[in-house]
């Protein structure tokens, strides 16, 4: 099966990349996307125009809303969600759904969801917990931001390329994949409480027991 790995950044999968050199894995392709939604998009735009893999895997680390999960838990993002595409009215953030420029259930959204179908579900992933993410475009550090995406989404974790790299496989019909390690907590930005390279260890150990399992 060809497989493709896409990140935000290199760093994230160095590991990986390391690792695939070494081992010369077959049918694995590694597509380094650039930071945020607009970067993700047209990354993976311009590669399933002229590809079709047959399973594409996001990996990442991510913030956590959940200060009872440890800091380098690897998680299955099983639903996605734009958290601030919409409208600010009156001190309050509305989304597109909520305005009426979306439907609810328009395709591919499931209510306002971007939810894997898991048409591959491979039994290494089995026991990672499954969570919801939402998708910004400013990593949250305000207390009225956070609040404010809990009570929307009830998020467990903050990335700002999830949802666009779920809109994209939908879209495309093409099994996929979100891994997310957690690097951090979504608080008051304190960076020196942020553990990222146990988050990228975590992830990485994930990924190629995942890519060994898949091909």
């Amino acid at each position: 099966m060809k497989v493709l790995v896409a990140a935000a950044t290199q760093a994230e999968v160095k590991p990986l990349l390391d690792w695939l050199e070494e081992t010369k894995t077959p049918d694995v392709e590694v597509l380094v996307t650039g930071i945020g939604m607009a970067a993700t998009a047209y990354s993976l735009g311009r590669y399933f125009a002229l590809n079709r893999p047959g399973i594409a895997i996001q990996a990442g680390i991510a913030g956590s809303f959940r200060h009872e999960r440890p800091l380098g838990e690897v998680a299955l993002i099983t639903r996605e969600v734009f958290g601030d595409l919409g409208a600010e009215d009156h001190g309050q953030f509305s989304d597109l759904f909520k305005i009426g420029l979306w439907r609810h259930d328009m395709h591919p959204f499931t209510h306002h969801y971007l939810i894997n179908p898991l048409t591959l579900f491979p039994e290494s992933l089995q026991p990672l917990p499954q969570m919801t993410g939402v998708t910004v475009n400013t990593v949250s550090g305000e207390t009225a931001t956070i609040e404010n995406l809990k009570q929307l989404y009830n998020p467990d974790v903050e990335s700002m390329e999830g949802a666009a790299f779920h809109y994209a496989c939908l879209m495309e019909g093409i099994p996929f994949l979100q891994l997310r390690a957690v690097s951090n907590y979504v608080e008051i930005r304190d960076k020196s409480k942020w553990n990222i390279p146990l988050a990228v260890k975590e992830l990485n150990t994930k990924l190629k027991e995942l890519i060994l399992q898949l091909t």
